[in-house]
């Protein structure tokens, strides 16, 4: 088992910067990557960001290149998504996972380990 605790939601304006922090514990040797993907109201849950814990390879959805970045820290156990000039529409619960795959990181289903979410909001 892995356990995720995300942090580091909250209000936002337009235009400002937020960073999430996702913390493992766990068998964390079973997470070999490790995801944040968001769902807003209405909405269904979507793929944001991801990275190969080994590698740090990075992967983005086309709608957050270039603003969002993620990062981990093997010593903290730790993936950080940093996320800058944030838009109303970037306001979802975000979610941080874990999977043992290097496959299909995308996609939700590849992911067995979720965190509880951490609510982000942007105003206009």
């Amino acid at each position: 088992q892995v356990q995720l605790v995300e942090s580091g939601g909250g209000l936002v304006q337009a235009g400002g910067s937020l960073r999430l922090s996702c913390a493992a514990s766990g068998r964390t040797g079973s997470r070999n990557t490790m995801g944040w993907f968001r769902q807003a109201p209405r909405k269904k849950r979507e793929f944001v960001a991801a990275i190969n814990w080994s590698s740090g390879t990075t992967y983005y959805a086309g709608s957050v290149k270039g603003r969002f970045t993620i990062s981990r820290d093997n010593a903290k156990n730790t993936v950080y998504l940093q996320m800058n000039s944030l838009k109303p529409e970037d306001t979802a619960q975000y979610y941080c996972a874990a999977t043992e795959t290097v496959l299909r990181i995308t996609d939700q289903a590849a992911y067995a380990y979720w965190g509880q979410g951490t609510q982000v909001t942007v105003s206009s």
